[in-house]
């Protein structure tokens, strides 16, 4: 028996509902695909198709076949178009997603010399703070930020560690005092992520152990842009991750607080959908950002 070739009919005879209709379609008198149907249920050991003279309906060994099957079915045409397409060419029209500060502070920069080294790839890049359906939204790969992502039918791959610490301007400190301990930040004015897992309970380590501390952001904003440009402009003390802090702080406008105490350190996720492998126009993308975010 030819399993694909099996998976192929029996897909085409739940799609067609019918079995004249998909024999018609595949060539075959709708006899053949009866006894084929017929071998690979005594084969499995169960009934995936119930008929009558009027309907025709799956059961539900037959619906998790179905999909399974079709799952495998559009696997191997992945593949062979690639192979007949060129599996080294990244060309095509590359979908991404990501969370706006992330985005424009992570991917913009690396986006003209991407493009220069690919000139045969159109690029769609969608900036969301919220997690999106990537499937839906027809995203090639997503950049996802999460301590751990969940088992899913999408595939994460790693490809970086984000830092996440707590950042104020020198005039806030100068002004309200520097925080010498965590249980200090309670008396500041906290300015919070509102997306982040993070917005009232930081978790934090450093020296002398673990820290929970319950807090009450006086202001509450959900772009980690917005919120270091609050906190630049000395309105309080918050969390900042390290690709957002990095160039204030480099530059003088933001300086650590309680700076041998952080934030439990999330992963950066690179999501797709294909359990197969990445296709070329993805893997050079993500080398541009994995080398991005090593510099």
């Amino acid at each position: 028996m030819d399993k694909l070739s099996v998976m192929q009919a029996f897909r085409r005879i739940v799609e067609r509902g019918s079995f004249v209709r998909a024999a018609e379609d595949l060539g075959v008198s709708p006899a053949l695909l009866s006894r084929e149907v017929k071998l690979l249920e005594e084969s499995l050991g169960t009934t995936l198709l119930t008929r009558t003279t009027r309907a025709m309906s799956l059961t539900d060994a037959g619906r998790l076949y179905y999909d399974e099957a079709t799952g495998i079915l559009d696997a191997v045409s992945r593949v062979e178009t690639r192979i007949r397409d060129g599996a080294g060419a990244v060309r095509g029209h590359l979908k991404v997603n990501a969370s706006s500060s992330f985005g424009q502070t992570v991917i913009a920069p690396i986006l003209p010399g991407f493009l220069a080294a690919y000139p045969d790839l159109r690029l769609t890049l969608s900036l969301d703070d919220r997690v999106v359906d990537m499937v839906e939204g027809g995203f090639d790969v997503s950049i996802r930020i999460r301590p751990a992502m969940p088992d899913s039918a999408l595939v994460a791959r790693k490809i970086g560690t984000m830092r996440q610490r707590i950042f104020a301007a020198p005039a806030y400190l100068a002004r309200a005092g520097v925080p010498a301990e965590p249980a200090d930040v309670a008396r500041h004015r906290v300015i919070g992520f509102l997306l982040a897992d993070h917005l009232t309970t930081w978790a934090l380590h450093g020296p002398s152990g673990a820290v929970t501390l319950d807090l009450d952001p006086w202001v509450r904003v959900g772009n980690s842009l917005v919120l270091r440009d609050l906190l630049i402009a000395g309105q309080g003390i918050g969390t900042l991750p390290d690709f957002v802090s990095n160039a204030a702080e480099a530059c003088g406008a933001l300086v650590r607080v309680l700076p041998d105490w952080e934030l439990p350190s999330p992963e950066i996720f690179a999501v797709t959908a294909s359990r197969l492998g990445m296709d070329a126009k993805v893997t050079a993308f993500l080398d541009h950002l994995r080398a991005a975010l090593r510099g």
